[in-house]
């Protein structure tokens, strides 16, 4: 059985990582079943989860393992999409993790409540005297990479402005489809999934959050999404 590294529920997702949840998914989506490990981050071959060990093999990276699903398992997650269709589905996965991400990180860990609400309990587990000092490390250490990424340069309304963007555009393409390239899900929508879930589910006060909760469509697809791949009973 496929092992997968993750972090655990939280915030009332299966996993706070969306790429992680990514992973959940296409495993899902391909029939495989896997169990969790959530004691893999110290060991990451890349310093980040998820990663995944299938029969010895160690694959790390959340598109990478979705190849190796592909290649070793014969799995082809855009089966009935064409050469166009498969384009767009890259281009909206990719608009989501290597921009939509970034405006979630902001928002996470740049914002005094919302950092409070959120990721200042990753640390709970550490003993109290040490708890405030491996907090403010590892804000300090999430903000430099923000601002080496870019993103942190910008206001915050800023920010919020280039996430609403992109939240209009997933809701402009999901349209009125179940899914979002048409009648059954493809490999994107492991990652849209995750994101939308992301921006509406936990409990943080953005812009981002207002402008995702007012598409109905998107609601609808969150929704529809929690409820066939990720029940209540498997949340705990």
């Amino acid at each position: 059985m496929i092992t997968l590294y993750s972090f655990g529920p939280s915030f009332g997702l299966p996993d706070p990582s969306p790429f992680v949840m990514k992973v959940m998914l296409l495993l899902k989506l391909a029939g495989l079943p896997y169990k969790e490990d959530r004691s893999g981050y110290g060991k990451a071959p890349k310093g980040k989860l998820p990663y995944i060990e299938d029969a010895g093999e160690i694959i790390a990276d959340s598109t990478f393992i979705r190849f190796h699903i592909e290649k070793k398992y014969g799995i082809d997650f855009d089966t009935g999409l064409t050469a166009e269709q498969k384009a767009i589905a890259w281009a909206v996965e990719k608009m989501c993790e290597e921009h939509l991400y970034f405006v979630g990180l902001e928002v996470r860990w740049r914002d005094d409540a919302n950092f409070s609400k959120g990721p200042a309990h990753f640390f709970d587990s550490i003993p109290a005297p040490l708890r405030p000092l491996v907090r403010a490390v590892i804000r300090k250490k999430v903000l430099k990479g923000l601002m080496a990424q870019g993103f942190g340069r910008h206001s915050s309304a800023e920010v919020a402005e280039l996430g609403i963007r992109d939240i209009d555009a997933l809701a402009a393409i999901l349209g009125d489809k179940p899914y979002l390239m048409g009648e059954k899900p493809c490999g994107a929508d492991a990652t849209v999934f995750s994101f939308v879930a992301g921006m509406l589910k936990p409990p943080f006060e953005t812009k981002v959050r207002t402008a995702a909760a007012a598409h109905a469509n998107l609601v609808a697809y969150e929704a529809r999404m929690m409820q066939l791949y990720f029940p209540p009973a498997e949340k705990a």
